[in-house]
C-alpha cells in the first residue's frame, strides 16, 4: 500500500474540506437570496478525491455528474469558480451563467460540459474513449454518476460497447443508496450494482468503501492503470453517504429514518480521514484545525470578490449557438465530373470524397460496414476502400449511436453515422436534444460536437407505419442543430459535403422514396462543390402563386404546376433550419398567392410554422389565405390503397392552387 507524506495528506484533506464548506456555504447563500439551486458532494469527497489522482488533465478527459464537485476541486477547478457557477456570474468557466450549479465544465482542465439529464454522459464519455485510442495518446476517460442512473439504457449500453473494443473508461458510481427519495432495493435488482454488471467480457468491477479515501485510492490505482494500458475499461463502486437532501429543492426527513441519517454521519469520509491519519501516520489533530481556520477565512474573501464579479451581458444569451464560421462554406460556380447520378449514389460518393479529405472522419450505424453498405447500400465499397478502423457497424443500439458521435466529435473528430430509418431515432431523442443540440450553447462556445447524423426518412415505398415516417416537425424545434434535407442529387451531394465541413451539429435528412428516382437525379457536382448553408432555392419560376416546399414534396408540385395553367413559383427550402425565409418573402411579394406542401401530418408539421411566419410577415402582400397541403392525421398504411389516401398526392395541391387562385 502506497506511503504518503504528511504534506500529501493534509493536502487531500484541504481538497476534502474546502468542497464541504463550498457546500455549507451556498446553503447559506441560498437562504440569503443570493442563489436559487445547490447540490452538494458532502459525503462523496473520500472517493471523488481519490479518483481525481489520477486524472492527468493534459491527456485525459472526465464526465462528472453534478454531484461531483470535490472531484473537480481534485482537479483543480478553485473556489473562486465554483461561486461564479452558483452565482451565474460572466466569467463562470462551466456555462458563463447558462446552466445551473454544479453542471460542471472547465475547458482548461478537460472537464466536459455537463448537463442535467441523468445517464446520457456515459454514451458521450465512450465516444471520447474512442478518440483517445485512435489518438493513441494513453490518455483515460472518468465518466460518473449515482447509483440511480444505473436503471438508464445508456448506461449499459457504454458498458457493452465498451467492454467490446475494450475502451479506456474508468465508469464510476457512486453509491449513496437514494436516487433523491428512491432507496437502492426498489432501483436495482438484488440492490448491488456490482452484482447487475457482470458478464461483460473485459470490465473489471472494483466494489468499495467509498467512504474511505485508502481504500478509494487502491481501487482507483488498479482501475486506472489497466485501462490505461489497453486492458479495457473498470468500473468502481464507491460506496459512499449523502450527508445531506439530494438538492437544496428537497427535504431528506420525509422519506429517510432519523437513526439512519444518524448512522451515515458516523461515516462521513472527514472524520474517517482524520481518524485513520492520526492511527497510521501519527498526524495530530491540531494540524487539520489549522487547515479548517485558513480554508473558512479563504472562503469568505473569495466569495467577497465572486460577489463583484460582472453578470452576463443580456445581449450574450445570442451568443455561442453555432460556431458561426458558415460565411466560406460555398461555391460559386459548380464543375460536374458525370451526366447523371442518383441521389443514393451521391450520397455515397460525398462520403467517400469526405473521407479522403478528413483523416478524422468516420462513418458508423447499423449495417453500414462490409459488403452490406447499408439497407439502402449508401455507404457501399466504404469499408473496402478505407478501412474497418474508418467504417464500421455500431450495435444495434440509436443512443449509442449519437451518444457516441457527439463523444467523438467533441473531442475533434468527425462521425457521420446513419440512423437505419428514421422511425426509429426516438431512442436517440435525449442524446439529440439535451445534448447535441445544447453542448456549444450550454459551455459558452467552450465545447462543441459537429457530430452528423444521417437518417432515411418518408413514406411512398409502402414502408407501414414504422418504415414510412416523417420526422422533420420534431427537429426543427431545436435550436443548434442544421437541418438539411436535399430533394435531388446535386443537392444531397453538395450540402452533404457541407455538412461534413462545417464545425456544427447536422440532423442530413434523406427521403428513401428519392434514392433511385430518374427524376431526382441529376449531374454529378466534383469534389469541390459545396452548398451554401441557410439557402433555399427557385426551381420553376412563376407569377401567380407561390409553392414553399421541400424533399419529395418538390416533384410533386412541380407536377401539379405543370398541369395547372397558372404560372407557379416553386421553392425549394433545403434547409429547414436555417430557415431561407427572405426567399419565401420575395416570392410572396411578387405572387401574392401561396400554397405551403409538406408531407409531414398536417398537425404541427413544419408547414404550420412556415404558415404562422407569413402571416405575421407577409399579411400586406396576400390576395388570399395561405393553403396548407399536407398527409393526414393517421399512421401510415402498408396498403397503396390505403397509403395513396393518407400521404400527399399531386391532385391535392393541384386543388390547393385552384383554391387560392379563384378565392
Amino acid at each position: 500500500m502506497k506511503k504518503y507524506t504528511k504534506k500529501e495528506l493534509l493536502s487531500i484533506y484541504e481538497k476534502m474540506y474546502l468542497s464541504r464548506k463550498l457546500d455549507e456555504k451556498q446553503l447559506i447563500l441560498l437562504k440569503q437570496g443570493k442563489g436559487f439551486f445547490h447540490i452538494g458532494a458532502s459525503g462523496h469527497e473520500a472517493a471523488q478525491i481519490a479518483a481525481s489522482k489520477f486524472i492527468d488533465t493534459k491527456k485525459d478527459y472526465s464526465y462528472p455528474y453534478y454531484r461531483n464537485q470535490a472531484f473537480c476541486i481534485g482537479l483543480g477547478m478553485t473556489a473562486e469558480e465554483i461561486f461564479l457557477s452558483f452565482l451565474a456570474k460572466e466569467d463562470d468557466p462551466n456555462s458563463s451563467g447558462r446552466q445551473m450549479p454544479q453542471h460542471f465544465s472547465h475547458k482548461n482542465l478537460n472537464i466536459v460540459s455537463q448537463s442535467s439529464p441523468t445517464g446520457t454522459q456515459y454514451l458521450q464519455a465512450l465516444g471520447a474513449a474512442f478518440a483517445i485510442q485512435r489518438k493513441d495518446s494513453g490518455g483515460v476517460i472518468y465518466v460518473s454518476s449515482g447509483e440511480g442512473t444505473t436503471s438508464q439504457g445508456d448506461f449499459h449500453e457504454a458498458l457493452n460497447w465498451a467492454s467490446r473494443e475494450k475502451a479506456p473508461v474508468v465508469f464510476h458510481i457512486e453509491n449513496n443508496n437514494y436516487a433523491i427519495s428512491v432507496p437502492i432495493d426498489e432501483q436495482v435488482s438484488g440492490s448491488s450494482v456490482y452484482n447487475i454488471t457482470s458478464g461483460y467480457d473485459s470490465l473489471v468491477r472494483y466494489n468499495i468503501d467509498g467512504c474511505n479515501f485508502f481504500e478509494s485510492m487502491l481501487a482507483f490505482s488498479k482501475a486506472f492503470d489497466r485501462s490505461r494500458n489497453g486492458k479495457g475499461p473498470s468500473l468502481v463502486i464507491s460506496n459512499v453517504v449523502r450527508l445531506l437532501p439530494h438538492s437544496s429543492s428537497d427535504d431528506h426527513n420525509k422519506y429517510r429514518d432519523p437513526k439512519e441519517i444518524e448512522d451515515d454521519l458516523k461515516r462521513d469520509p472527514l472524520k474517517l480521514f482524520i481518524n485513520e491519519c492520526d492511527k497510521k501516520y501519527k498526524i495530530d489533530s491540531s494540524n487539520f484545525e489549522k487547515i479548517k481556520v485558513r480554508v473558512d477565512k479563504q472562503i469568505e474573501e473569495k466569495l467577497s470578490w465572486s460577489l463583484d464579479q460582472k453578470d452576463p451581458e443580456p445581449v450574450s444569451f445570442k451568443n455561442n449557438l453555432f460556431s458561426g464560421d458558415w460565411s466560406n462554406i460555398k461555391s460559386k460556380d459548380i464543375s460536374y465530373i458525370s451526366d447523371k447520378i442518383v441521389m443514393v449514389d451521391a450520397i455515397n460518393h460525398a462520403l467517400s470524397e469526405e473521407l479522403e479529405f478528413n483523416d478524422k472522419m468516420v462513418i458508423y450505424g447499423q449495417d453500414v460496414a462490409g459488403g452490406k453498405g447499408g439497407v439502402f447500400t449508401a455507404t457501399r465499397n466504404l469499408t473496402d476502400k478505407f478501412g474497418r478502423s474508418r467504417v464500421f457497424n455500431s450495435p444495434l443500439a440509436e443512443s449509442s449511436i449519437v451518444g457516441t458521435a457527439v463523444g467523438m466529435s467533441t473531442l475533434g473528430y468527425k462521425p457521420v453515422v446513419e440512423i437505419q430509418f428514421g422511425d426509429y431515432i426516438w431512442t436517440s431523442m435525449m442524446q439529440i436534444r439535451n445534448e447535441l443540440a445544447t453542448l456549444r450553447y450550454r459551455s459558452n462556445g467552450d465545447w462543441s460536437c459537429p457530430a452528423v447524423i444521417r437518417v432515411p426518412v418518408g413514406g411512398y415505398i409502402h414502408g407501414s407505419l414504422c418504415h414510412s415516417q416523417s420526422i422533420d416537425g420534431y427537429f426543427t424545434h431545436l435550436p443548434g442543430i442544421v437541418i438539411m434535407y436535399p430533394s435531388n442529387a446535386l443537392d444531397a451531394k453538395m450540402m452533404l459535403k457541407t455538412a461534413c465541413r462545417i464545425n456544427d451539429p447536422v440532423i442530413f435528412l434523406e427521403h428513401k422514396g428519392l434514392y433511385r428516382q430518374g427524376y431526382a437525379a441529376t449531374k454529378e457536382p466534383d469534389s469541390n462543390s459545396l452548398s451554401e448553408i441557410g439557402k433555399g432555392a427557385i426551381v420553376n419560376k412563376g407569377s401567380d402563386v407561390t409553392i414553399v416546399t421541400w424533399g419529395a414534396m418538390v416533384q410533386k408540385s412541380i407536377e401539379a404546376a405543370n398541369m395547372c395553367k397558372a404560372s407557379v413559383e416553386i421553392i425549394d427550402l433545403k434547409y429547414l433550419y436555417p430557415l431561407d425565409f427572405d426567399l419565401v418573402v420575395s416570392s410572396i411579394s411578387k405572387t401574392n398567392r401561396v400554397v405551403v406542401v409538406h408531407e409531414d401530418n398536417l398537425n404541427n408539421g413544419f408547414g404550420a410554422e412556415i404558415v404562422a411566419r407569413i402571416a405575421d410577415a407577409c399579411f400586406e402582400y396576400l390576395d388570399a389565405p395561405v393553403k396548407r397541403v399536407a398527409s393526414k392525421d393517421y399512421p401510415i398504411a402498408y396498403s397503396s390503397v390505403l397509403e395513396n389516401e393518407i400521404l400527399v398526392q399531386t391532385d391535392w395541391i393541384i386543388s390547393a392552387i385552384k383554391k387560392v387562385l379563384t378565392y
